[in-house]
């Protein structure tokens, strides 16, 4: 059995507050394994200016599965909305930790209802532009890049009004302070995997896979296959806005989900229900459903934007 490993993470200062989380958990369950960080810049890090929709899909992650193929590091940390469903050959996500807040918040110089008509809003993200649209069609959505610190000092100076954000975010960053609103999910369904770390590894290395698998939530790991299922049969590749998320009460599995044509005129959404050890069927099926409803043809028009 190894002694070291090499986690690899993105170089922003969530992100290495991210994997400094899931290595104080590796820790604690391998009491005399080193764990030491190699930070990467992902190609997501250095574009700060396309949308996050046009974006490749592996545009946070590329740079870090391209090292674990070239066995630089042991392991992946990443948040797990950034993490594609095709996962490379030879690679495989063997572990979540127990997720934060899913939801998105806004941080803003009032709450959502109290915004004046025409405030400027920013988001980098269709899936939040459109259910914002459907909410407040009078605020200006503002295309907004750039790390927590970046977007905050944008409020400060009057450039934008506010900005939406992962709750998620703000709360491992230690700001719950600067957080206006909580936005409900009945109107604001986040991302798939939003709010959850994920762990990725060699599908070879069993060794690695001992020595983390037990750091896995599984309550976590049955809502996030749900919707990355959910996300998949929809084709994760696709730039259609698609949100989806998760929920279990007992012995029930709920999902909610979304899919939006590019220009939000289009709004399909669905839930399904099931049992926890069936994750990933219920996501599959609560798909299947939204495409007998038309989201295939909402896809296509993506694909040709």
């Amino acid at each position: 059995m190894r002694d070291g490993i090499i986690a690899g993470s993105r170089r922003s200062k969530l992100a290495l507050i991210q994997t400094a989380s899931v290595v104080e958990r590796i820790r604690a369950i391998n009491l005399n394994l080193k764990v030491s960080v190699r930070e990467i810049v992902t190609s997501g890090d250095r574009d700060r200016h396309t949308q996050l929709d046009r974006m490749g899909t592996s545009a946070f992650v590329k740079e870090l599965e391209e090292a674990l193929l070239r066995r630089e590091i042991d392991i992946a940390v990443h948040s797990l909305k950034d993490l594609p469903t095709d996962i490379p050959e030879g690679l495989a996500l063997i572990a979540v930790t127990a997720r934060e807040d899913p939801r998105d918040a806004l941080v803003a110089k009032a709450g959502l209802k109290q915004l004046e008509p025409g405030s400027r809003i920013g988001t980098g993200s269709l899936r939040r532009s459109i259910q914002l649209r459907l909410q407040r069609p009078d605020l200006q959505i503002c295309p907004i890049r750039g790390n927590v610190d970046t977007r905050l000092r944008k409020v400060t100076s009057g450039e934008v009004d506010g900005f939406m954000v992962a709750a998620a975010a703000m709360l491992r960053l230690g700001w719950e302070d600067k957080l206006t609103e909580y936005l409900p999910v009945d109107s604001f369904l986040p991302a798939a995997g939003q709010g959850a770390l994920a762990v990725e590894a060699r599908l070879e290395d069993k060794e690695i896979f001992d020595l983390i698998s037990p750091v896995n939530h599984l309550p976590t790991w049955q809502r996030i296959t749900a919707e990355r299922a959910f996300l998949r049969e929809l084709g994760g590749g696709c730039r259609a806005p698609i949100a989806t998320l998760a929920t279990i009460e007992g012995q029930e599995l709920k999902l909610d989900g979304m899919i939006a044509g590019m220009d939000g005129s289009e709004v399909l959404r669905g839930s399904a229900r099931g049992k926890p050890d069936s994750a990933e069927e219920t996501g599959s099926d609560l798909a299947r459903e939204l495409i007998s409803l038309g989201a295939g043809r909402l896809i296509k028009e993506a694909e040709g934007c």
